[in-house]
């Protein structure tokens, strides 16, 4: 009967594959070319918006964000979309008003990118 290990060089034999020097390769290549194609996809919506494509290397993962940090942090929004809504807003002079934000169909950026299902978040209640 055949003897079947759970580790290589004492790793599990999952973590031993996923820091190969060939998966890492391919993890960079694939992030870029998300990266790539999530970026001409934000370039066709972008008027004058700050939201920008980032890749960032985690341990053994890459992940392809959509950010908005110099913006109005709206990437959640961008991706998703947003139902109608009213904020208060102030002015320089300190007086406040409502203000209305249209409703907003999502880009999907990533999704489309990645090739994945675009699915719209559900609620999502802030304290």
């Amino acid at each position: 009967m055949a003897e079947i290990y759970d580790q290589i060089g004492g790793r599990k034999i999952g973590k031993w594959l996923a820091v190969h020097d060939g998966v890492q390769a391919e993890l960079t290549k694939r992030a870029f070319e998300i990266a790539v194609r999530a970026e001409e996809i934000l370039v066709q919506h972008r008027a004058d918006g700050h939201a920008e494509i980032d890749i960032e290397a985690g341990d053994n993962n890459r992940y392809v964000i959509l950010s908005d940090d110099r913006g109005q942090k709206a990437a959640l929004s961008i991706e998703y979309g947003r139902e109608e809504s009213i904020v208060v807003r102030e002015d320089k002079h300190g007086n406040k008003y409502l203000d209305v934000l249209p409703a907003m169909d999502g880009l999907y950026v990533l999704a489309t990118a990645s090739n994945l299902p675009k699915k719209r978040k559900g609620k999502v209640k802030l304290d």
